[in-house]
Order: C-alpha cells, then sequence, then structure tokens
C-alpha cells in the first residue's frame, strides 16, 4: 500500500499522473510517452510492487519487473528505461 507521503512526493514534472491510489499508480512518462503502471500487494513476508509497462496507451500492458515495497526503486528503475529509449536502442545481431 502507498502512503499518501509517496503519492504526493511522485515527480509530476517528469510524469503525468493518471491515476494515485493506494494500491494502483498510472503514470505516463512526459519524456518517452510510454504507460507504467505500478501495482502494490501486501503480502505476509513484505510488499511488492508489480509493474507493468506499454509502449503506446492503445497497447495491452506487459509485465515489467517484481520490486520490493520500494516506490523510489521503481521509479528510478523506469527513468533509466526511459533514458535507455532515448539514447536508442541497440539492434540485436541476427544470427545466420
Amino acid at each position: 500500500m502507498y502512503t499518501q507521503q509517496e503519492l504526493s512526493n511522485l515527480d509530476r514534472k517528469y510524469f503525468e499522473v493518471i491515476i494515485a491510489s493506494d494500491y494502483d499508480i498510472t503514470l505516463l512518462s512526459r519524456n518517452t510517452r510510454h504507460m507504467w503502471q505500478l501495482h502494490s500487494v501486501e503480502l505476509p513476508d513484505g510488499p511488492l510492487i508489480v509493474l507493468f509497462h506499454k509502449h503506446h496507451v492503445g497497447d495491452e500492458y506487459h509485465l515489467q519487473k517484481r520490486f520490493d515495497g520500494n516506490l523510489n526503486r521503481v521509479i528510478r528503475s523506469i527513468k533509466s528505461h526511459d533514458k535507455f529509449q532515448l539514447n536508442g536502442r541497440r539492434p540485436v545481431k541476427k544470427r545466420h
């Protein structure tokens, strides 16, 4: 579950915040226009954040990664992904 402090500290200059509730956050990166959904799950051994991602609004989400309950770590991962996208992806070499 996200705290009110965490929700109020979301970087609104970097992200357009679509949803910010106790268990779900949906963000649109202003840089890449990628969509991110962060779902908070309370488990017996501690909180978990499941991160979903899509490249275009009309696409379906896919699982990106699971994190411990540290929202700051998730945000850093999203920004790192954006940096990778903005710097150009390296083409995958095809094997013959």
